[in-house]
């Protein structure tokens, strides 16, 4: 995102990455991951997670996870028009009700500075999640919300390669 308290900054220039954080810290970095693959293995399936992923990754303007997620939903048979329509979800009927309020969730988690989760939106989880459910989706809106900021802080690179299914 360009700079706009100092207009010295070229505002289209590609940002340099800063620090591999993998590397400097691996012992964090491997838990994090850790709570990743424990998330994985919950009910809540890999294609919603990958679905909140992309979105709370967009949100929060993650270059590197967005094209990490995109290609992730690609490689599992994820239809493009979707892909394409996760960042309008609520403007289009491609997804279902349960993935709407996972969605809705997790913008809701992420934009924190606009406005607090409301018990409405608590409340439309409800009918397509279990208790338990709800706390694992958290967990992970929480998860992909730890990896943008470190990705955007330290500028991870986004690599140039073609994207397949």
């Amino acid at each position: 995102m360009a700079d706009i308290a100092n207009p010295t900054v070229n505002p289209i220039a590609i940002p340099t990455p800063r620090l591999d954080f993998r590397a400097l810290a691996p012992e964090l970095y491997k838990a994090q991951a850790g709570l990743n693959a424990q998330i994985a293995r919950s009910s809540l399936g890999v294609q919603l997670l990958e679905l909140v992923y992309l979105r709370v990754s967009q949100i929060n303007g993650c270059a590197f996870c967005v094209d990490m997620h995109v290609r992730e939903l690609l490689s599992r048979g994820e239809d493009l028009q979707r892909i394409n329509s996760v960042v309008v979800w609520r403007e289009v009927d491609l997804f279902e009700m349960r993935e709407r309020a996972a969605l809705n969730w997790a913008e809701r988690c992420t934009q924190l500075s606009l406005a607090h989760p409301g018990q409405q939106d608590f409340e439309v989880l409800r009918p397509y999640f279990s208790e338990r459910e709800i706390v694992e989706l958290s967990y992970a809106i929480g998860c992909i919300n730890v990896w943008n900021r470190l990705c955007v802080g330290f500028a991870a690179p986004v690599e140039k390669k073609p994207i397949t299914p």
